[in-house]
């Protein structure tokens, strides 16, 4: 039997955050290597660990996986995440791509300025109730999923960027009804309640400590 998934990364969102939400609803349990060290990180460039020197790595079925594109993707496949042909395939990239983008825009707050941080944050805000969450709105007019009628990967980031927009725009749903009914329908689902709850492997927002830990290990 095949072990655990291992994932190694820093202890904290960044873009292992996408790939934790994805095992967690697919019900697969995972352990990770936060790395606390430089030292950590040049063993895994020595080993030939990281094809690209680079994190987020999962180590899964015998495979190193980088990437973090690529391993949502092998993970969505494996756990009927992603469609049930290309059609649907295509349909669902074009909505996780358009949530990465937003999501990036929020991940980068950290290592702003105040004065850009202020100013970042209004854009987004922008976008979001502008660009973004319209094409959501819509999508889920007639179907409770985004693509076709199951659950994808689409869902579960969709789900997880309401919940980072709300951290920062607490009332950003208010004139979306339909995203509403969706979140509440994705809490209800049993390993998303799970993994909501306090002591799961779920992260919490980045702070100063994080920022540090990783501008040390990275050395940017």
């Amino acid at each position: 039997m095949a072990g655990k998934p291992t994932l190694y990364y820093f202890d904290g969102r960044g873009k292992m955050e996408s790939i934790r939400w994805l095992l967690a609803v697919a019900g697969v349990e995972f352990q990770e290597v936060h790395f606390k060290t430089r030292e950590q990180y040049e063993k895994m460039l020595h080993d030939g660990a990281l094809m690209f020197q680079q994190v987020p790595m999962v180590e899964m079925d015998g495979m190193k996986l980088v990437q973090s594109k690529a391993i949502m993707n092998y993970i969505s496949a494996k756990y009927n995440l992603y469609g049930k042909d290309l059609k649907e395939r295509v349909m669902i990239d074009m909505y996780a791509e358009g949530l990465r983008d937003l999501m990036e825009m929020i991940m980068r707050l950290i290592i702003l300025t105040p004065e850009e941080k202020q100013s970042t944050l209004k854009t987004i805000e922008n976008k979001a109730t502008d660009r973004y969450l319209p094409v959501y709105e819509k999508a889920l007019a007639s179907s409770d999923y985004l693509v076709g009628n199951q659950l994808s990967c689409a869902d579960v980031h969709l789900f997880e960027c309401i919940l980072m927009l709300e951290e920062k725009f607490p009332s950003v749903l208010s004139n979306f009804p339909r995203l509403q009914a969706f979140q509440k329908r994705m809490r209800a689902v049993p390993a998303i309640h799970k993994f909501l709850q306090p002591g799961s492997q779920r992260k919490s927002p980045p702070d100063e400590v994080y920022l540090q830990n990783v501008k040390e290990i990275l050395r940017f």
